[in-house]
């Protein structure tokens, strides 16, 4: 028989090992749940990208990039050489309607019409910033340049600054489209390196000229030597 201090002492021993084992085994649950927590979070973070990447690819397909998108609706076809975005390819000549926004003004000149009386017209001259840049370099418009004459009436009258006048309403419009090949050589708006064209401030779509040498080219003749081009009003084509 074994006394109660006896035993006592013998179960202090087991005692203490099961308090070992128990630790062992809480610690390594623990270490086990840390381990599956980390590979859960592996998991998601991979998960996350996952989704990430396939976002990013979506949103890649659905963006059109602006040079591809489509061009706007008041320019015509194009010409089958993409030579201009206002000619089509017979050679018809549309007028740019945004022209004030888009395009640099060159110069203006005050016409009197009737010689003894006073400057009843103006006429402001356009064309495009590349176009423009084009002629300080090489001297000369390249093909495809265009210019967008607008005829206007005036107002007078006699300002702090003197006897004044300026531009109102618009009248007609002028459009020159530089072609140094011959592009359209059974057109009758094309000729002598321009293309050329008429438009009327009641129906800014319509063509009215027929014939260049005769509705056009005729108040030109004093510039034939620069190109048919009145430069000598443009001071920003100056180099």
């Amino acid at each position: 028989m074994f006394s109660v201090k006896t035993i006592q002492c013998c179960a202090l021993p087991l005692r203490i090992r099961n308090k070992k084992v128990t630790g062992v085994i809480a610690n390594s649950i623990v270490t086990l749940s840390h381990n599956v927590v980390y590979l859960m979070n592996i998991k998601l973070r991979h998960w996350a990208i996952a989704c990430c990447l396939i976002a990013i690819a979506v949103l890649a397909a659905t963006i059109v990039p602006t040079s591809l998108s489509a061009p706007p609706n008041d320019l015509p076809t194009r010409a089958a050489n993409d030579f201009s975005p206002y000619v089509t390819e017979d050679g018809g000549i549309s007028l740019p309607l945004d022209y004030r926004e888009k395009f640099l003004h060159l110069g203006t000149y005050a016409v009197a019409t009737k010689g003894d009386k006073p400057v009843d017209e103006m006429h402001n001259v356009y064309s495009r910033p590349e176009d423009i840049q084009a002629y300080r370099r090489d001297g000369k418009f390249p093909d495809g340049a265009i210019l967008v004459k607008d005829v206007t009436t005036v107002g007078s009258d006699k300002l702090t600054t003197g006897q004044s006048t300026w531009t109102k309403d618009i009248k007609i419009w002028f459009v020159m489209i530089k072609d140094s090949k011959g592009r359209f050589p059974k057109n009758d708006l094309w000729g002598d390196g321009w293309g050329w064209a008429l438009f009327e401030a009641k129906d800014p779509k319509k063509n009215v000229a027929t014939d260049y040498r005769t509705d056009c080219r005729t108040c030109h003749v004093p510039a034939k030597k620069d190109d048919w081009v009145y430069v000598r009003g443009y001071p920003v084509l100056k180099k």
